[in-house]
């Protein structure tokens, strides 16, 4: 075992993102769900509902804080107001840990309020890295970072999207989200194989899961997170219990909300995947087992 693989937390099972839609049925039927994770912008507020809500729901279960505004792989200086209050936040949770995106979000302290990718280069990976280590100085706790769905290419790309990712988690001794759902749209924008980025992520820095839908739009696929999971993310999904094992799982929807019944259904599909794959002896979280 790595150092870094004994840091990893142990599997906490399946869970859910939390939406405001869905707080008082939470509250009033306590689903059987191993943890919720929040969007941290949501409640980097003084006071009010969200966080009276956030505190009810924390007293009966774990949570992840999961953000969508560190711009780790910006140019402007790390926002020493934001990382204030993201710490200030994760006292009150005490979140079992904090995720962001590998991109950047905004230009001259203007919020783009999107996910934008960056050029895989050894520079950017060096920038990254740099900063990446500055937040998790300050926090005090490694952070996960999370792959992101793209769109476009860069004509100043040196290396693939999966050797950037673990570039810089190896650079800056961070963990990974790995995101099923923004690989195989990525892979199916930019004609790639998606098995192949998931051979080429280090095991033991997988540290969560994340699955979700997004639009087929012919041509290209858009990262909506309002839709169900698709067959293919699921055989994805499939293959990446085969190659990382025991994995902490959850779902996001984040526009066309169901009721909480319906995405503890979807929720339902990942446990049984995920047992199938055990009762077949292919969960290995050593990285050592092959997988076809």
């Amino acid at each position: 075992m790595t150092e870094t693989s004994a840091l990893l937390t142990p599997h906490l099972g399946f869970g859910l993102g939390l939406r405001k839609e869905h707080y008082d049925a939470v509250l009033a039927d306590r689903p059987e769900v191993g943890w919720f994770e929040v969007i941290t912008e949501n409640y980097l507020v003084g006071g009010g509902k969200p966080l009276d809500y956030l505190d009810r729901i924390r007293a009966h279960y774990p949570m992840a804080m999961h953000g969508v505004s560190l711009s780790i792989g910006g140019t402007d200086p790390l926002d020493s107001g934001y990382l204030k209050a993201l710490k200030a936040l994760a006292a009150r949770v005490e979140p079992i840990w904090i995720s962001d995106h590998l991109c950047w979000t905004g230009v001259g302290a203007v919020n783009l309020h999107d996910l934008m990718p960056l050029p895989y280069t050894e520079e950017a990976v060096r920038h990254v890295a740099g900063r990446v280590r500055a937040v998790q100085e300050f926090l005090g706790r490694r952070i996960l970072l999370e792959n992101v769905s793209s769109y476009l290419s860069y004509h100043a790309s040196q290396m693939s999207e999966w050797e950037f990712l673990v570039a810089v988690a190896e650079e800056a001794d961070c963990l990974i989200l790995l995101d099923i759902n923004n690989i195989y749209v990525s892979a199916e924008n930019h004609e790639l194989d998606p098995r192949t980025y998931l051979a080429a992520v280090p095991v033991e820095r997988v540290q969560q899961f994340h699955l979700a839908g997004h639009r087929d739009l012919g041509d290209y696929r858009i990262d909506t997170h309002d839709e169900p999971i698709c067959d293919p993310v699921w055989d994805l999904y499939r293959d990446a219990v085969r190659r990382f094992g025991t994995v902490t799982t959850m779902i996001e929807r984040d526009d066309h909300i169901p009721p909480l019944a319906e995405l503890l259904t979807e929720l339902g599909q990942a446990e049984r995947i995920a047992a199938e794959e055990t009762a077949s002896g292919a969960l290995d979280r050593s990285g050592n087992r092959a997988w076809a």
